[in-house]
């Protein structure tokens, strides 16, 4: 049998030549007898790009080719072109001019990001794709992103799609118009155009349409991009159910009606709006996306919908003028980052519905002064309400099993703090630096304190736990003011925990001998227990429904202290008990 031969024919290729001309070294690569221009090492300036070069024709420029070349102020692309790769002029600010030829096809993502001289492009009709999105390239892929200068645009009308950022931050362009030809644009085409006042679509397009210079799908369901340079206020249309990805992102709106129409708000849809003064979310919408609202720094009054289930992620993140917000009952889910910066809120309603607060949720609103986290929440996250400096009370809902890592970390005026009974984990730094908190106690139910969880409270005196000694690594790393107390019963506690002392709390009212009783028109009596307790006593007038108000505070400092009542007569009952500061 005679042996099978395969013959395998591969393209010709010769891989790293260089050319060098007037205009500098340029690198290259030939493949089936045309070549890719790899790279250019020069002095910059108006530069041709050679062709033919060794006799056989320019067709490609290759990604990264004039990337970051500051000095690159004009260049000829010839006309055997046919592609522009990724990357290929980024960041060559200095460019001012370029014509692109009319056999070129395909213009890369990022081919021309940040040219901030650009002043000017035309896409031939032969371009069917205007380069954008690509998810796995970070954040810098529009073909024409961050051409601050770029004035004009002419769109070919060979072009079908144009991707998502391809023009975004173009603060220049002042108008732009959509051929009949596209079908696809992509998230954020336009967004942030902050001189951006009209986008005009042609009648016979069969995706997209215009009204007024706001580009929508062409039923009208979908407003797709405000202009940002369109200033004033402005009434969506009634036919509109969704309001698109950053539709209104960098803006100067400054009041925005939304019909009852739209059931949905898309991420960053009035991002960095920083004109706007109002917003009314209505009734229809169910959602709060991320970043909605973010960076709306004059945004001084919010209306949310009574069907919003969940705020997102940096929804109203550096709202610096909302003062107030009341969430309706629906909210489920506070995002991350939800309102974190809002440097002026200083009062915030979350009601029973929420079930979970997000990472950061508070972070940074220094003008928050109390907060009361509903029975509904079962555990505080992390960095929640760090840097809330003026918070002074917080009231813990009692479904709340995890006190989150930092999440009230530097609250400098928080002075007390009720933990409940269903916390059993509070994590590292959660209270670190809150200086101004002087007591705390621990429910039986804690099991375990994170390091630094009250690190630096340099008021904090003294620390009550109900229950046996938890695991804590450092809890108290770094104060030395504080004593760790304890309950009779409880086990686990030696003469320090956490490196400061310890000491049994074991209060006693002497409900006999003379100093029990009316004594000089007061009712009195003596309390003992170890010798530098600071014991608090508390009075009521109802023991079926107590409500247990402070009296007095009593000093165990030299051994036993009389308490005396000089109101007790002016009551039919009173009752005392002995609780912990």
């Amino acid at each position: 049998m005679l042996p099978l031969l395969f013959l395998l024919i591969l393209p010709a290729v010769v891989q790293g030549q260089s050319y060098t001309n007037n205009y500098g070294i340029w690198t290259y690569t030939t493949t089936n007898g045309t070549i890719t221009i790899l790279g250019y090492t020069g002095p910059g300036g108006a530069v041709s790009i050679p062709s033919p070069l060794n006799g056989l024709p320019v067709t490609g420029i290759g990604d990264d080719t004039f990337q970051q070349c500051y000095s690159l102020t004009s260049v000829t692309i010839p006309n055997s072109v046919t592609s522009i790769g990724d990357d290929t002029f980024l960041y060559c600010t200095s460019l001012a001019s370029v014509t692109i030829p009319n056999n070129v096809t395909s213009i890369g993502d990022g081919a021309f990001l940040g040219c901030a001289s650009l002043t000017s492009v035309t896409i031939p009709n032969s371009v069917t794709n205007i380069g954008g999105t690509d998810l796995f390239r970070g954040d810098e892929y529009g073909t024409f992103e961050n051409c601050t200068s770029l004035t004009n645009v002419t769109i070919g009308n060979g072009v079908t799609s144009i991707g998502g950022w391809a023009f975004i931050r173009c603060t220049s362009l002042t108008s732009v118009t959509i051929p009949d030809s596209v079908t696809s644009i992509g998230e954020s085409a336009f967004d942030s155009c902050a001189s951006l006042t009209a986008i005009t679509v042609d009648a016979l397009n069969p995706a997209y349409s215009s009204v007024d210079g706001v580009l929508f799908d062409k039923s009208l369901t979908m407003l797709i991009q405000y202009p940002a340079g369109k200033a004033g206020s402005y009434t969506i249309p009634n036919s509109v159910t969704n309001i698109g990805t950053s539709a209104f992102s960098g803006s100067s709106l400054t009041d925005v009606t939304i019909p009852n129409s739209v059931t949905s708000i898309g991420d960053s849809a009035f991002y960095g709006c920083t004109s706007l003064i109002r917003i009314t979310i209505p009734n229809g919408v169910g959602a709060i996306g991320g970043s909605t609202f973010l960076g709306c720094t004059n945004l001084t009054n919010v209306t949310i919908g009574n069907s919003v289930t969940s705020i997102g992620e940096s929804a109203f993140n550096s709202c610096a003028s909302l003062t107030s917000v009341t969430l309706p009952n629906s909210v489920t889910s506070i995002g991350g980052y939800a309102f974190g910066g809002c440097s002026s809120l200083a009062s915030v309603t979350i009601p029973n519905s929420v079930t979970s607060i997000g990472d950061q949720a508070f972070w940074g609103c220094p003008s928050l002064t109390s907060v009361t986290i509903p029975n509904s929440v079962t555990s505080i996250a992390f960095d929640a309400f760090d840097s809330c400096t003026s918070l002074t009370s917080v009231n813990l809902g009692k479904s709340v099993a995890i006190i989150g890592t930092w999440a009230f970390l530097h609250c400098a005026r928080l002075t007390s703090v009720t933990i409940p009974d269903s916390v059993t984990r509070i994590e590292d730094a959660a209270f670190g630096y809150c200086i101004s908190l002087s007591s705390l106690t621990i429910p039986i139910s804690v099991t375990y304190i994170g390091g630094g969880a009250f690190n630096g409270c340099t008021s904090l005196k003294g620390v009550y736990f109900q229950g046996n000694a938890p695991a804590a690594p450092d809890v108290l790393d770094g104060d030395d003011n504080e004593t760790v107390y304890y309950l009779p019963g409880t086990t686990g506690w030696g003469s320090t925990f956490g490196g400061l002392p310890t000491k049994l709390w074991n209060p006693q009212m002497q409900t006999s001998g003379a100093s029990f009783g009316v004594r000089s028109n007061q009712f009195g009596f003596t309390i003992t227990g170890s010798s530098g307790l600071v014991v608090v006593v508390e009075a009521c007038t109802n023991l079926a429904n107590p409500t247990w108000s402070p009296v007095s505070t009593e000093s165990l400092t030299t051994g036993p202290a009389y308490f005396s009542d000089p109101q007790w007569a002016n009551y039919g009952s009173r009752f005392y008990r002995l609780s912990m500061p």
